[in-house]
């Protein structure tokens, strides 16, 4: 048996060796034969395999062509190493001096990524050629643009020209989110920012503080995020403050009944009404005034005409502290005392409602999704390489050449 056996293995090798096979990483495979080790045999004018090489060749080529065009880790390694210090210094000092800046910053980069994508495309201002996504009225109480185009300015000092205000937003936003208690999360760059803004899209797609389950799932989805994701998200609702207008339709007039949202706990219906006494032009539900339903809100400065205009803190003075960050809001939607109604909607189906309960209880799971749920937002629909620019001003698009 053992001659047999002894006797195959040689058979084998010879076969190998004479039909030039290889073994290559569990795979076998011809090998490429090359005209220097051919013997005493004429070389055929065209090698099989020559255009197999070539079209080898044409893919690393165009590989490595998509491969500058992508986003990666470190792309500024070369061009500006200390474009990623500067941009978490800028944060971190702003943020030691006015700690709102953190809920203004993410919620910045919700509205300019849920548009078009993040493209810094929220960023600019109105001109001759283009109108303003700040024009849009869920846009309208934005704030952070200053931060973002400190940082931008401190930038263009050191690397003129390199870093797009589109990295600088993703990056401030991230840290932003680590400075109120979140989690870090890592982040690839190399974005492009855009040359045109989306004012109509954004006034349309962004969903207001009274939109409904199934809007809110059918808004997400469209960007490709599930229920799991979409829950996660919200969770950026621990922070941040907000205004009577936007809610005060559930504390006395709620779907045009008069009477307050029966869903509300009745003890944060009073607590609320001491905060926000009764208006005559309180907005009725589905009008879309005010901000959106997008995670993140400071929903300081602008109201709707004659609503009140009492400020409410989402954190509840940091309520459980900055490890909290997030389990908290689905705690208080677990005790039924959701702020906004779109807030409330994600215990109004199974498949959100187990995510609310989940985050609630697991702080860990919910930094762990929300983390991810980031990474794949900052990473919606980037511009990159030709597609884009680098603006020098992120309120401006470059000028045309």
């Amino acid at each position: 048996m053992r001659f047999l056996i002894a006797c195959f293995v040689i058979a084998l090798s010879v076969y190998f060796a004479f039909h030039r096979l290889e073994y290559d990483n569990g795979f076998i495979r011809f090998a490429k034969r090359s005209p220097g080790n051919r013997t005493a045999v004429k070389a055929p004018e065209k090698s099989p395999f020559e255009e197999d090489d070539l079209m080898m060749s044409w893919y690393m080529e165009d590989s490595d062509r998509h491969q500058s065009y992508s986003l990666h880790y470190d792309y500024y390694q070369d061009s500006c190493p200390t474009a990623e210090r500067i941009i978490t210094k800028g944060v971190r000092e702003l943020y030691d001096a006015k700690p709102s800046v953190a809920p203004s910053l993410i919620r910045l980069l919700f509205h300019d990524c849920f548009i078009e994508g993040c493209d810094a495309s929220v960023l600019l201002d109105a001109d001759e050629s283009l109108t303003s996504e700040k024009e849009a009225s869920p846009n309208q109480s934005l704030k952070g643009f200053d931060v973002i185009e400190s940082i931008k300015s401190e930038l263009e000092n050191v690397c003129p020209g390199v870093v797009s205000c589109a990295d600088v937003l993703v990056l401030a936003a991230r840290e932003a989110i680590l400075m109120a208690g979140g989690p870090f999360y890592p982040l690839e760059t190399g974005r492009r920012d855009s040359a045109v803004a989306f004012k109509e899209i954004a006034e349309r797609e962004l969903p207001s503080p009274q939109a409904t389950i199934s809007v809110i799932l059918a808004r997400f989805g469209t960007r490709g995020f599930n229920e799991r994701e979409t829950v996660s998200l919200f969770g950026a609702h621990s922070i941040g403050v907000t205004h009577c207008t936007f809610f005060e339709d559930r504390l006395y007039n709620f779907s045009g009944t008069g009477k307050p949202d029966p869903e509300l706990d009745t003890g944060f219906k009073q607590e609320l009404k001491t905060k926000c006494p009764f208006s005559a032009s309180a907005p009725s539900p589905g009008t879309g005034i005010g901000p959106s339903t997008i995670p993140a809100s400071d929903y300081g400065g602008v109201s709707s005409a004659g609503g009140n205009d009492g400020a409410i803190d989402l954190s509840y003075n940091n309520e459980g502290g900055e490890e909290n960050f997030g389990t908290r809001y689905y705690r208080r939607l677990m005790q039924k005392k959701g702020l906004m109604y779109a807030d409330q909607q994600l215990t109004g189906r199974e498949e959100t409602e187990m995510w609310v309960r989940a985050y609630a209880s697991d702080t860990q799971l919910f930094r762990r999704d929300f983390a991810m749920s980031m990474m794949k937002l900052s990473n919606y629909h980037v511009l990159t390489g030709p597609l884009g620019q680098v603006r020098t001003t992120c309120s401006k698009v470059l000028p045309k050449n």
